[in-house]
């Protein structure tokens, strides 16, 4: 049995689970990843202190550990979310989109929205959600571990286009935007394999973080309106909440740094508010404070 076969039939066995189960299994799993030493427990601790130097060591040990038991949801959290009939996931969302109506409103206008949506959460749910009421069309990162057929699947499944980080994939967003429709991108991926391959360094917590340049490009080049998404896991296992503002400072910025700085801030302001959710783990940094060894 090959790799793919592998993980897609263990996807499918915790999508035969009640959410609650998955929940349970992933915080368990979550526990394992703070008691035993690993990479993405020693990453998330760094990045943690890095971008709270303020807090004690206990209070960010604290919060380290809800973060690794809400990374462990979020991996048993994908067999559903991909597997799932479509009404079923759909249900998850609790209650309306704050802020959705400006979001419709650029859609009917035909003028092209672009929708950032930050490794904070549930993003999947995100891309399901406003890909099954949108044109949508969702840019990924080609996974090292041999998920592509199955991610792109899985975040197509309700009406999305799902495209590459490539030059076939840049073009077909460009396309998206030229037919009014929208586009979903992570911002916080790692930079380099699209466009110009290049991105800035903008703050990040007061940090001189390398950042993607393509969602202020496109944004500045053609006056398209930029929204910041993001989902928060419930306790208990009671769905999910999609949170939703408009980021107008990356759009009316006067040149691209000012662009790439303005969404960064955005994407901080929520993560400040969910930070045990964040996935802290993901080498999000390009540069380090001065005097701190090298993160990976």
């Amino acid at each position: 049995m090959n790799r793919q076969s592998l993980i897609s039939g263990l996807l499918r066995l915790t999508a035969a689970l009640p959410l609650s189960w998955g929940h349970a299994l992933g915080a368990f799993l979550g526990g394992l990843l703070w008691w035993i030493p690993n990479p993405l427990q020693r990453i998330a601790e760094r990045n943690l202190a890095w971008c709270f130097p303020e807090q004690p060591t206990v209070e960010r040990n604290r919060l380290l550990r809800r973060n690794l038991v809400e990374t462990g949801k979020g991996l048993l959290e994908l067999g559903p979310l991909w597997f799932w009939p479509s009404e079923r996931v759909l249900r998850l969302v609790q209650g309306p989109v704050t802020g959705e109506e400006a979001l419709a409103a650029a859609v009917n206008r035909k003028q092209g929205v672009i929708l950032i949506t930050p490794h904070l959460g549930p993003w999947e749910l995100a891309g399901l959600y406003y890909s099954s009421r949108y044109p949508l069309t969702i840019l990924y990162r080609p996974s090292r571990m041999g998920l592509d057929e199955i991610a792109r699947q899985g975040r197509g499944r309700l009406g999305g286009q799902v495209v590459a980080t490539d030059a076939g994939g840049l073009r077909a967003l460009l396309a998206a935007l030229r037919r009014g429709e929208a586009l979903g991108i992570l911002p916080d991926q790692d930079i380099g394999g699209i466009g110009d391959g290049e991105g800035l360094f903008a703050p990040f917590f007061g940090i001189a973080a390398g950042t993607m340049t393509l969602v202020s490009r496109l944004a500045l080049k053609n006056r398209t309106p930029v929204f910041l998404t993001w989902v928060e896991r419930l306790p208990r296992s009671q769905g999910y909440v999609l949170r939703l503002r408009a980021l107008p400072e990356v759009t009316g910025a006067e040149s691209l740094e000012a662009s790439v700085a303005a969404m960064n801030q955005g994407i901080e302001a929520a993560v400040r508010s969910l930070p045990t959710q964040y996935l802290w783990a993901y080498k999000r940094f390009k540069t380090r404070p001065p005097g701190e060894p090298k993160l990976y």
